[in-house]
């Protein structure tokens, strides 16, 4: 693990989607110092099974399982085989666009195919040099984004006589969804969770809007146990939840507590903020699960930087991080979330104008997330971030599955 934790390699990962909106895969986004990326496989086997297991693994409806992981090969990686040695069943190898298909990548390839590996074709537009390719591969992954929606079709015609599961990359709104479904494609990748439906002057419900007062009472500093309790029986769901969460075996209490306002002061105030947020998020039943996911590890990702970067009001960035997706969770636009949803200046700031350093460190860490590595500033301590990346991912698993004990 030592490895791991003075590493500079800079990873996240992005969810790949099934037909039914359920996380198949994720594709993992590095950066290193070399370049040519060959530092995330020049560590031993046992590391290489540690970073992929911690970056596949889930807590999907309560129950922890591992996902594929898709890896982006350079030519060099590809053509020297130099590969981690883990289980095939976790692995799909990606062949970048600019990977030219002459006989050595091709020769490569298949000597990949018939050792058992998944083989992924990435931003792929068909030429027919790319046919040798095409009969090893098993996914063909198609930017959207970077075609006309003709030019799509043209290209999912063309690919309909080679035995190929068609993956649309760069989904960006609902509407392109429901179109690549209808074309054939199978799997999908993209930012289009974070796109909410607009409804224009759509308001907060009437559930929703006890648990956001009870949000916003808890950022009050004169927040009381009474107060709270008082709050959190208005809706039996939640009172059921919390006292569920903090009777289970992940806080290996001696006794068994029975009143809200007991497990407030057990629990502590940032406690219950973070359960009573995450509550609230996951009782919106028609939103896929990985939406609560990516941010639940946010806005921790955000506090943990905060605290390794010894910045005060640590809760105050976890809830930024929160914030700045839950209007998706609520299907209105965020300044209309914003409005109804009474925060901190210093949040609202942060979520929705990126200023002060609440919001500077929100930006990174979406920046981090989505693996934009080049809009990250030159001087960010990749340690910091690296580690409470993958401290989100470990807490976010752990919270979830508490939810289903």
């Amino acid at each position: 693990m030592d490895q791991i934790e003075n590493s500079q390699v800079l990873m996240a990962r992005q969810p790949i989607f099934d037909r039914n909106q359920k996380v198949i895969a994720y594709e993992l986004l590095y950066r290193t110092e070399d370049a040519q990326g060959h530092a995330l496989f020049a560590n031993s086997e046992a590391t290489s099974e540690v970073i992929l297991n911690a970056y596949t693994s889930i807590s999907d409806a309560g129950e922890v399982k591992r996902v594929p992981a898709f890896i982006n090969l350079t030519r060099d990686i590809l053509v020297e085989q130099r590969l981690p040695e883990v289980s095939k069943k976790y692995i799909v190898l990606e062949i970048l666009e600019n990977i030219e298909p002459d006989e050595e990548v091709v020769s490569a390839v298949q000597k990949l195919h018939s050792e058992g590996y998944r083989i992924a074709m990435d931003d792929f537009v068909y030429a027919p040099k790319y046919d040798g390719l095409l009969k090893l591969a098993h996914i063909v992954k198609i930017d959207i984004d970077a075609l006309s929606m003709d030019e799509v079709r043209q290209q999912v015609n063309e690919l309909k006589r080679h035995k190929v599961t068609l993956l649309a990359e760069k989904i960006e709104t609902h509407e392109q969804l429901e179109s690549c479904i209808e074309l054939g494609f199978k799997l999908f990748q993209g930012h289009f969770l974070s796109k909410p439906k607009v409804v224009k002057g759509k308001k907060i419900q009437g559930s929703q809007v006890a648990l956001m007062q009870l949000i916003q009472e808890l950022q009050s500093t004169k927040a009381t146990p009474e107060r709270l309790e008082e709050l959190i029986i208005r809706d039996p769901a939640l009172t059921y939840k919390l006292l569920r969460i903090v009777n289970s075996a992940g806080y290996s209490l001696v006794r068994q507590v029975e009143s809200i306002a007991e497990a407030i002061v057990l629990l502590g105030l940032e406690q219950v903020k973070k359960w009573a947020t995450l509550i609230a998020m996951s009782s919106n039943q028609d939103k896929p699960e990985e939406l609560s996911r990516s941010l639940l590890i946010r806005g921790r990702m955000c506090e943990e930087v905060a605290r390794a970067a010894k910045l005060t009001n640590h809760g105050s960035y976890f809830m930024a991080g929160m914030m700045s997706g839950l209007h998706a969770m609520l299907d209105i636009e965020r300044e209309t979330m914003l409005e109804q949803v009474p925060l901190g200046d210093d949040i609202k700031e942060a979520v929705s104008l990126g200023q002060g350093p609440i919001g500077q460190v929100l930006r990174n860490v979406v920046n981090y997330e989505n693996g934009d590595w080049d809009l990250l500033p030159s001087d960010l301590d990749g340690n910091i971030y690296d580690k409470a990346y993958r401290t989100s991912l470990e807490w976010t698993q752990e919270s979830m599955q508490a939810m289903y004990e």
